[in-house]
């Protein structure tokens, strides 16, 4: 099983604004009952995104400043990631079909591309005179 990224204030932006592939962040508490109905669903998208997408958990009670940082008001609250910058949000227990389309968007958008290929188009040298 895809383990979750326990993050915190201190690691977030090594872990998750550093990160090379998209990233999907919980926003969650202990004492928080739709955090806990969306953390089995949270743990499954891990598992079948594993490699395209990174899964982390961050405690806003211990880790205040990342959550106000990105206006955190409310849990549970799942915000992506792409090229260093939040990219999206949903907000609450949202179903798994909401969220697996949510995901699916985001990797169309910023997912890593199969085409890595150097581009040939700097040949195109053409003088118009």
């Amino acid at each position: 099983m895809a383990e979750l990224a326990k993050l915190t204030d201190e690691n977030f932006e090594q872990e998750v604004l550093k990160s090379p592939i998209p990233v999907l962040v919980d926003f969650w508490a202990i004492w928080c009952g739709p955090c806990r109905l969306v953390e089995p669903v949270v743990a499954e998208m891990a598992e079948k995104y594993a490699g395209k997408l990174k899964v982390g958990k961050l405690d806003v009670d211990t880790n205040p400043k990342t959550a106000i940082e990105y206006g955190v008001r409310s849990i549970p609250t799942l915000l992506f990631y792409a090229q260093g910058k939040m990219v999206d949000r949903l907000v609450g227990a949202v179903p798994k079909a909401m969220l697996e389309e949510k995901i699916e968007q985001v990797l169309a958008q910023f997912g890593p591309s199969e085409q890595t290929e150097p581009s040939s188009s700097s040949e195109q040298t053409q003088s118009g005179e």
